[in-house]
């Protein structure tokens, strides 16, 4: 059922496999595009899976209705079938799966970029209502948001830069798809995280220009993980496509390394 997109192999210097958990309105192809090939070639085997309803993964259920609990469990899914437990790399609401999935599952680390912070998405949400009140009271009433997000002027506010080429912008709008309205429930108040029940050691990144979550919110989730948030400046919230992408992945190259992964 799930679209998985699986490059290079382990090694004896990264016997881990990596794990990568896309946000809403997005699938697997937000990572495919730098991401999957960058950590491929430095010798790890790096796979993406696309939740269910999103890309080319079926679901079983109309997506507006499937819940938090439902993605969690995809990437449960996934993460059993590898021979060993893979690091887990998680943006936006992926971040947020992501803190979600470990609470009762180990892995040997974490990354978090740009992640809705777990006390939830309601500071995102009411900067929403406050900048396009009339755009949130249509999705309201409607249950979807897509229209809301996928133009590129307004693809550019939430998720990219200044720096980013209009030409990326455009094609990376078209790309966005409709998301649970389910889930945007959940992440408000019905299913938040609970970081003391996380063990695993996390790497907090945020990016100074972005649409979607404050540095205040970034430092809250870091600190709720008991480290600190690194933030990379002219950088919007997809950090994987904008042009610095490959700091951000030579950051999250440097930091396994140090772990022995």
């Amino acid at each position: 059922m799930l679209e998985v997109i699986d490059r290079g192999a382990v090694n004896e210097s990264h016997p881990a496999p990596l794990l990568f958990v896309h946000g809403a309105w997005h699938a697997a192809w937000c990572w495919e595009e730098n991401f999957l090939s960058f950590f491929a070639d430095r010798g790890y085997r790096a796979l993406a899976l696309s939740l269910r309803g999103h890309g080319d993964s079926r679901t079983e259920k109309p997506l507006r209705s499937c819940s938090l609990a439902d993605f969690v469990h995809d990437v449960s899914v996934v993460a059993e079938s590898l021979p060993t437990a893979p690091v887990i790399i998680g943006h936006s609401m992926g971040g947020f799966i992501v803190q979600k999935y470990l609470e009762s599952n180990d892995a040997p680390a974490g990354v978090l970029m740009t992640s809705m912070p777990p006390q939830g998405n309601l500071g995102s949400t009411l900067r929403w209502m406050r900048d396009h009140p009339w755009h949130f009271t249509k999705m309201t009433l409607t249950g979807r948001a897509l229209p809301y997000i996928s133009t590129p002027q307004l693809a550019r506010e939430r998720f990219f830069s200044a720096y980013t080429p209009d030409s990326d912008v455009v094609e990376y709008a078209a790309r966005l798809q409709e998301d649970s309205a389910r889930v945007g429930i959940d992440c408000l108040a019905l299913s938040l995280p609970k970081p003391k029940r996380v063990t695993t050691p996390l790497l907090v990144l945020g990016a100074d220009d972005d649409g979607a979550h404050t540095r205040k919110e970034v430092r809250a989730t870091a600190r709720a993980y008991r480290t600190e948030a690194e933030f990379f400046p002219g950088m919007g919230h997809n950090m994987m496509l904008e042009p610095g992408w490959a700091a951000v992945a030579e950051r999250i190259h440097t930091w396994l390394g140090t772990r022995g992964l």
